[in-house]
């Protein structure tokens, strides 16, 4: 059994989803050769970064409408948009070449539940989202801070915490997990109402 087929079973994820996620890597991996998606260049390392956005999805769940920022070479937005079809998925990146990769892959997937949008986060005007996420594109904390505005009230912000970190809020919630012998968290931080 291999590592991803090990993880859908771990996070209780549609096994039959798998072909499009492997549909997904060769993809990205066609396009990583020519525009620098990610510093990820083997199959082992592409294949760990699938695995750690994968663990987002069931956080994501409850959620209808889900903003990523910094949405780069998809992840971990387009993973999600293939287990989630039924939520909406907005992914803003500002980088042309990336904007363009996952403008492909959403048609390529046929994932009609992803628009890419080539824009900052700065210059995006709805802030009603169920969810926001990011991975690698800003510090943990600056991210928490900032997705709490993109999200409508008892909306929540998500995040990737690889080092454990003792500035966060103290209302955020982690749900740690194993990476190859790595110990990391899921990180969320709710929108309470005023």
């Amino acid at each position: 059994m291999t590592h991803l087929v090990k993880t859908f079973q771990h996070l209780e994820l549609a096994r039959e989803l798998i072909p499009k996620v492997e549909r997904f890597m060769g993809l990205f991996t066609k396009w990583n050769e020519k525009i620098n998606l990610s510093a990820a260049s083997s199959t082992t390392e592409l294949t760990e970064h699938v695995r750690d956005s994968l663990h987002v999805v069931p956080h994501l769940r409850s959620a209808s409408r889900v903003l990523d920022v910094g949405a780069g070479g998809g992840f971990p937005v387009v993973l999600a948009a293939i287990c989630l079809p039924t939520t909406q998925f907005v992914a803003l990146e500002p980088t042309h070449k990336k904007h363009a990769f996952l403008r492909t892959a959403a048609r390529e997937l046929e994932l009609a539940n992803l628009e890419a949008r080539a824009e900052r986060v700065e210059d995006h005007e709805l802030h009603d989202y169920d969810a926001a996420t990011s991975r690698a594109t800003f510090d943990l904390l600056e991210w928490l801070t900032r997705g709490l505005e993109l999200v409508r009230p008892d909306g929540f912000v998500v995040g990737f915490e690889a080092q454990p970190r003792t500035d966060l809020p103290a209302s955020v919630e982690r749900h740690p997990y194993a990476l190859d012998g790595k110990q990391r968290s899921i990180v969320i931080l709710r929108k309470t109402t005023p």
